[in-house]
């Protein structure tokens, strides 16, 4: 019944009887994202379905004014270099889109910062950068940054002095789906964060899905969110 109800708003924004659909508090991202690309499709030119989410924080002193983006910590599990590099593109996109201030400055994260560590994904991250350089070199993407050195300046003087990103991070790529998931909810419990998503870049027509831990609060902030999507494509 619940597979049938997502099927069937799905149509509906299909239609155009409806304008966004937001499912996700009773079921997984898996049923709310299957019918979504089977109906509506990406949106053109999109390579990648991306989710991210915008985290509200009581910490003005990180992001802008306490509010980041985290991504992708709902849908691409262990993305490659090039969809890392895509997911940042996109996040930069969505934070212009969303916010009303402020210039996108979009970290990618990892456990080294400007390759002070080895390892596999280090390597990735670094070459995710170069990838969105060639891409869209008119956005401030840098990295590796380790967190610290993302979004606190004393820290990135120390260890990238020379990034116009570090110590000033409002977006916050992560490297895999496990470092951001685990990441946005540790911001939210243990800080108290509002996290409104995940948030879906790239379907044709909106789609939001939610936390199956969501709160009523939750979904009224991703319900405007959508309303706000569909508005922009309007």
């Amino acid at each position: 019944q619940v597979m049938d109800a997502t099927y069937f708003g799905t149509m509906m924004v299909k239609m155009g009887d409806a304008d966004g659909l937001v499912s996700g508090a009773c079921h997984s991202t898996a049923d709310t994202l299957r019918p979504a690309l089977q109906i509506l499709k990406t949106a053109p030119g999109t390579k990648l379905v991306s989710a991210f989410f915008v985290m509200c924080t009581d910490t003005p002193q990180f992001g802008t004014d306490g509010t980041l983006i985290f991504a992708d910590c709902g849908l691409n599990i262990n993305p490659s270099s090039d969809e890392l590099s895509e997911i940042a593109i996109a996040s930069a996109h969505s934070w212009s889109t969303f916010m009303s201030s402020g210039e996108p400055h979009v970290a990618m994260l990892s456990y080294s910062t400007m390759g002070s560590a080895g390892g596999e994904v280090a390597k990735k991250v670094q070459e995710a950068v170069k990838f969105c350089k060639e891409k869209a070199p008119e956005l401030a993407i840098d990295g590796d940054l380790q967190l610290d050195a993302a979004i606190v300046p004393t820290v990135a003087q120390l260890k990238a002095p020379g990034s116009s990103v570090a110590g000033k991070a409002n977006v916050l790529v992560f490297p895999d789906l496990e470092a951001g998931n685990i990441g946005y909810k540790l911001v939210q419990r243990f800080a108290g964060a509002e996290a409104y998503g995940p948030i879906l870049q790239g379907i044709a027509k909106p789609v939001n899905d939610l936390s199956r831990g969501c709160s009523a609060d939750d979904i009224v902030g991703v319900v405007a969110i959508t309303a706000v999507q569909a508005q922009m494509a309007e």
